[in-house]
């Protein structure tokens, strides 16, 4: 029987991605992936931000293998384990201490939904009040809390009750790059008959991800942290999909040289894949009853191991970051040459580091590029409310050869797409 029909069968219907990339995947390694039949493909698609080392990088395997091996504790709820202590330790010395910053650590459970929902508890809590605010285009997560900050109507309409305590503002850019949206932020949060109630705190994402690769400029970041902390609004940094090093720093705030109140970190965070998401907030903010928030597996003890040696290996001084930045500033150049290939292509190139996308004013074309490009052996995936964007997100560790290997596939898609001869390899 063909395995696909397997999962058809017997799979839900909500199954998403396997739509994308109809094949049934057995093997993996750093940017490249094999399925049943032997086909390789590269991967532009990084577990969607959670492979941002790669599959199966081998510092990591290796630390979680031996643990795994000791006989060391595997699940342990929020009791004190040895590999708990020592990720803290690594928190601290390795990302804390040296940006200056000053968090305590929340474990809320394995997934980014998870921080999400807890770090918007917290901010209720701990200022007394129950609004909060979003933005146009922003993705947090699926269940209800998470979702009622997300703008998706798609997504939105999946919950089935009113999101409720919620309200949105226009993003960085939203209404056009000469459009004043800090101003209009300010004008409905100082008027007193805005209709807007002083929220417990803006979450925020420094780049939205699904929502298009929309990037927020620098000034607009630091406006909306001196706003924030003029009004006494808390500031959370959603940080799941664009953090670990994705926008080249660790955080993806760093450029823009703020601190958020709260921050969530998920998806790359355990370095492996593995299911593992934190809150970092500020020690004022520590207003937990014991047990007040709390989940089976926020003691997922081989995560802790693999997120402590991804610190370790990629985070203990600026070289990870460096080769980051340079490898994404060719990114860019691979990009901005794919863009000008085709006359007749409408498309803006959006992003930074080794998050990109070509938004389409076809929304079409970028799921019919995607499609042809796996057809290639490319793994690439779409965003935005209509799927209107083709977005790049290979992991940070590829090596240059597979990313010229992969646009050198993606050139061939989008030739195969607009109906062009290819006239000359990607270097």
């Amino acid at each position: 029987m063909n395995m696909l029909s397997i999962i058809d069968k017997h799979e839900s219907q909500v199954r998403g991605y396997v739509r994308s990339f109809p094949t049934v995947f057995r093997e993996a390694s750093g940017a490249e992936l094999w399925d049943v039949d032997g086909k390789r493909y590269i991967d532009f698609f990084g577990g969607a931000g959670a492979l941002n080392y790669g599959h199966n990088p081998a510092p990591i395997v290796d630390a979680v293998v031996r643990y795994l091996q000791s006989g060391a504790i595997v699940h342990a709820l929020d009791m004190a384990t040895e590999a708990k202590v020592q990720l803290l330790q690594s928190i601290e010395g390795l990302l804390l201490s040296p940006r200056g910053l000053h968090y305590r650590v929340q474990f809320p459970g394995p997934t980014g939904t998870n921080a999400v929902e807890a770090a918007i508890k917290l901010a209720r809590k701990a200022t007394g009040r129950q609004n909060v605010l979003s933005f146009t285009n922003g993705f947090h997560g699926m269940t209800l809390g998470a979702l009622s900050v997300t703008g998706n109507t798609f997504k939105r309409a999946g919950a089935g009750v009113p999101l409720t305590n919620v309200q949105f503002m226009p993003y960085s850019h939203y209404l056009g790059e000469e459009a004043d949206t800090l101003g209009y932020l300010r004008a409905f949060l100082e008027g007193g008959s805005s209709g807007i109630d002083r929220p417990a705190a803006i979450i925020v994402e420094s780049v939205q991800a699904e929502g298009g690769v929309n990037v927020a400029s620098t000034a607009w970041l630091r406006g909306l942290r001196e706003l924030t902390q003029e009004l006494g609004v808390l500031l959370i940094m959603d940080d799941i999909q664009v953090g670990c090093g994705r926008t080249g720093p660790f955080f993806s705030f760093e450029r823009a040289g703020i601190a958020p109140d709260i921050v969530t970190l998920s998806k790359s965070f355990s370095g492996l894949g593995f299911p593992l998401s934190i809150v970092l907030l500020a020690p004022e903010l520590d207003v937990w009853e014991p047990g007040e928030h709390n989940g089976t597996f926020r003691g997922f003890n081989p995560a802790f191991v693999g997120a402590r040696a991804a610190l370790e290996t990629y985070w203990k001084d600026d070289a990870f970051q460096r080769e980051t930045e340079a490898k994404g500033n060719w990114v860019h150049e691979q990009m901005l040459h794919l863009s000008s290939l085709f006359p007749s292509w409408e498309v803006e190139l959006r992003g930074l580091g080794f998050i990109h996308g070509f938004a389409c004013v076809d929304a079409s074309l970028p799921s019919a590029i995607s499609r042809a490009a796996f057809e290639e052996g490319l793994l690439i995936e779409t965003a935005g409310p209509e799927d209107e964007v083709l977005k790049f997100l290979a992991p940070l560790a590829t090596p240059r050869e597979h990313l010229a290997e992969g646009f050198n596939r993606l050139e061939t898609a989008l030739r195969r797409v607009f109906q062009q001869p290819r006239e000359r390899n990607t270097p």
